[in-house]
């Protein structure tokens, strides 16, 4: 089974990303579900982006890389949204990653210096016509590295997996979770 670092979205860490994780685990994986704004939640995916840059981006990727401090290397490393920066960020730069999962979110390679680590799989979920969801830059990625799967759903909800927000879309968050545990499943 494998073992799960996943970063919150930029309204904190709510009852929807503890239950995407309850559900994971569930399925026989661990996870850890770090807390990168102490505590914080926002009902505002706005204000919750506000507060993202009053603590600076910056510093919430690197809460983010001191969360894996201690943790195994061999992880898979996954984000929803605003998560996404770490998950990414230590997928690209800590040896030994087994896999990344990008939730509602991608970022180029280059702003982490350089290519995907080979070998590394890479799966990437967004809505089609999210504003938030960097489609156009997942599929970029999908050219870009031969180990990635790019999954686009039907419509514009950003955080459509978080069952605590009303962009929640029971249909695709299902679709993506299921592919979520066959990759997770398939990782050695």
């Amino acid at each position: 089974m494998a073992e799960v670092l996943l970063f919150h979205h930029a309204q904190g860490l709510t009852e929807g990303c503890r239950a995407f994780a309850d559900e994971v685990r569930a399925a026989g994986h661990t996870v850890h579900v770090p807390d990168l704004y102490e505590g914080k939640t926002f009902d505002d995916l706005d204000d919750g982006v506000a507060h993202a840059r009053e603590v600076g981006f910056e510093n919430v990727m690197e809460r983010g890389r001191l969360a894996a401090e201690g943790l195994s290397n061999e992880m898979v490393y996954a984000g929803f949204s605003l998560g996404v920066m770490s998950a990414q960020l230590l997928a690209q730069t800590r040896p030994g990653a087994k896999g990344a999962l990008l939730l509602h979110g991608a970022i180029p390679t280059s702003e982490f210096g350089g290519p995907w680590p080979a070998g590394v799989p890479l799966q990437i979920h967004t809505m089609d016509a999210d504003d938030w969801g960097d489609a156009e830059t997942a599929r970029e990625l999908d050219d870009e590295i031969e180990s990635a799967e790019v999954f686009l759903y039907p419509g514009d909800q950003h955080l459509f997996t978080d069952n605590s927000l009303a962009a929640y879309d029971a249909g695709a968050a299902k679709l993506l979770m299921q592919r979520v545990l066959s990759f997770l499943d398939g990782i050695e």
